[in-house]
């Protein structure tokens, strides 16, 4: 399946790759992961020892690059494919 992260380690995992697409990008909080996992954008796969959720490594890079395009294109950016 692949690693699993929690909100904090997902968190981490979305800024860095947030910052190498956006050209240093505001970072995504633990906050932020579970907004997005709030609103749909993000599923938990799992559950850690505390039963505190865990998400996918590939569903967190989606969501990021889907939150990412979202914003920019409601500040006027568009991104080439």
């Amino acid at each position: 399946m692949g690693a699993l992260y929690t909100a904090a380690e997902a968190a981490e995992h979305a800024t860095r790759w947030r910052r190498i697409m956006s050209a240093g990008a505001a970072a995504v909080t633990p906050a932020t992961i579970r907004s997005w996992a709030s609103r749909g954008h993000l599923t938990p796969t799992g559950l850690d020892e505390r039963g505190h959720p865990l998400y996918a490594h590939a569903d967190v890079a989606r969501a990021e690059a889907a939150t990412r395009a979202r914003a920019l294109r409601l500040v006027g950016i568009t991104q080439s494919s």
